[in-house]
């Protein structure tokens, strides 16, 4: 048996006890956590010995909420993250056009509504700067998308274009269509288009960027939220190939389409999908839908309407969602609800009820993911229903809150991002980062839930301090508490005996650093599955070491 026992180090288990001093890995799993003396006493007379120099190990952070092979295709894009006006926006997208010339289409991500002067973009901003070439900007949270001239006609859409089930087209005062885009229409009319101007290897190739900077940034496992046949079909390779360096747990995104048949028919899919796919690399555990949009877009169905006196209808009305919902739980499925308004909230809670209601007792595990508007009857609500809330830190980073509270505009925005209320009220509480809509890193993101400071800029502000989460807390919930969400606690999320040998190694100690040095630590080490995936150079050992443990090109 192949076995490493891994020593002077502080270990923080993210387990009943949180800390210990050795850890012996045999046969790519944890064989003991505890001291050394008695890992000694375990290991076998060949097993390899690992000095790691005083330094910190966690277990490897679990993603509680991403996009994977979206993370990897933003970072071949335009960048306009951080751009503060549209000179900026159109700064960036001229250059890079200029340095792309052979580029058929152009691609952005990371624009802030509150970065243009009114708020909402309009295709002839873009058509100052790139007329020639289609150019689609996608909003930082991914739930809107700016076109010029020459995209909407790529795409196709006309004075004749309809707007979908929960979606809109944008339009002037003369019905043309502004080039701005948002939720369903956006996933129907304009992502259908992208598409087919990516190839396999084009997925294959942002697979492979996100799963290095996994690796590079301690991510081990992740739970992908918008799985489609593409995305799909780019992990099933990976996992084939031997290539995969994080575990991938995925939910399926189902769309309404106004009709019940249909509805129940991606449900359907989806359940003999996830009976196929439930290797220790690939599963798929449920499905994913959208009741509402965001705040910043005012897509997010509120119970009291923004500061311009407008209301947002829900993507999904109870109707429609409850039926999905309990044909999910009835069939095993996970469900995942992306419910950001307080309005939103409460009819993905509804739906759940109506599920206990006709399905009967059970144990579930539903998921509502962002939860930033939420009223304390609805945390007490959903926390008695056992529903886990999956959050974002990053979201709340001071830094791109300006126009997420202009829009609230009253004393919503003092119980923004409410983290610690849903602990607090017993719901299990889950951290990841919504990547591409916020860096996938994820010191970063423990530094913002830690201080609600900003990460993108430490001079500002904390966003509602009270709000903050003890660091040591914050890590469980990015590492245990994620894994337990998305049903592998039995396999990973925490350095226990059984469990697979996923964890990181850095290079300070974060827990007695101050709270800024987040920000500045690196991870050195990286193991999934007891195998090195990365190691820093100047690291223990140097490039014949990272050789001998295999780490992937």
């Amino acid at each position: 048996m192949a076995s490493e026992l891994y020593g002077n180090a502080r270990f923080f288990t993210a387990d009943k006890r949180r800390w210990a001093e050795a850890l012996l890995v045999v046969d790519g799993r944890i064989a003991y956590v505890g001291d050394p003396e008695t890992a000694r006493r375990l290991a076998d007379d060949d097993v390899r010995e690992i000095d790691l120099d005083g330094a910190t190990v966690l277990p490897g952070f679990v993603d509680g909420h991403a996009h994977v092979v979206g993370t990897g295709e933003a970072a071949a894009q335009v960048d306009l993250w951080g751009a503060s006006d549209l000179e900026e926006i159109q700064r960036r997208i001229g250059e890079w056009a200029a340095a792309h010339p052979e580029s058929p289409v152009i691609r952005a991500h990371g624009w802030n509504h509150g970065a243009l002067p009114t708020g909402v973009p309009d295709r002839r901003q873009l058509d100052a700067v790139v007329a020639d070439r289609p150019v689609f900007a996608q909003a930082y949270d991914f739930h809107s998308i700016w076109l010029n001239t020459a995209a909407l006609d790529l795409v196709g859409i006309d004075a004749e274009t309809r707007n979908p089930p929960g979606g809109t087209v944008h339009r002037d005062a003369e019905g043309r269509a502004t080039g701005y885009v948002d939720e369903t229409a956006m996933h129907r009319l304009v992502w259908p288009v992208l598409d087919e101007h990516v190839t396999d290897a084009d997925r294959d190739a942002a697979l492979a960027a996100a799963l290095e900077s996994y690796r590079r940034t301690g991510v081990t496992a992740t739970t992908d939220m918008a799985l489609d046949d593409g995305d799909l079909a780019a992990m099933r390779r990976a996992e084939r190939d031997g290539t995969l360096t994080a575990r991938i747990v995925a939910h399926w995104r189902v769309q309404p389409t106004g009709d019940l048949t249909q509805n129940l028919a991606q449900v359907d899919k989806v359940a003999d999908l996830a009976a196929e796919h439930r290797s220790e690399w690939l599963r798929i555990a449920g499905i994913k839908v959208m009741v509402d949009g965001t705040v910043d877009g005012c897509t997010a169905a509120l119970g009291a309407p923004y500061a311009d006196g407008s209301s947002a209808d829900p993507v999904w009305s109870l109707e429609e969602l409850a039926p999905v919902v309990v044909a999910a739980d009835a069939a095993g499925l996970q469900v995942a609800m992306h419910a950001i308004g307080d309005e939103a909230i409460r009819i993905a809670i509804a739906a759940v009820e109506r599920a206990v209601t006709e399905n009967g007792p059970a144990q579930r595990r539903h998921r509502i993911e962002h939860l930033e508007v939420a009223d304390p009857a609805d945390i007490d609500r959903l926390a008695a229903l056992g529903i886990t809330a999956s959050m974002q830190p990053v979201h709340a980073d001071p830094a791109i809150q300006e126009n997420w509270r202009a829009q609230l505009g009253d004393a919503r925005v003092e119980r923004g991002y409410p983290w610690p209320e849903m602990s607090d009220a017993g719901a299990p509480l889950v951290f990841g980062t919504d990547s591409p809509t916020s860096p996938e890193a994820p010191l970063p993101n423990m530094y913002v839930a830690a201080t609600r400071r900003s990460a993108l800029d430490p001079s500002r502000e904390a966003n509602l301090p009270r709000y903050a989460v003890p660091l040591t807390d914050s890590v469980e919930h990015a590492t245990r508490d994620a894994a337990w969400a998305c049903g592998s606690e039995d396999r990973y999320g925490r350095l226990a005996a059984g469990l697979h040998a996923d964890f990181i190694v850095l290079d300070r100690d974060i827990f007695s650093a101050p709270l800024e040095k987040l920000l500045e630590a690196r991870v050195v080490r990286t193991v999934v599955g007891g195998r090195t995936v990365h190691l820093a150079q100047d690291a223990q050992g140097d490039r014949q070491r990272a050789a001998e443990d295999r780490i992937p090109a």
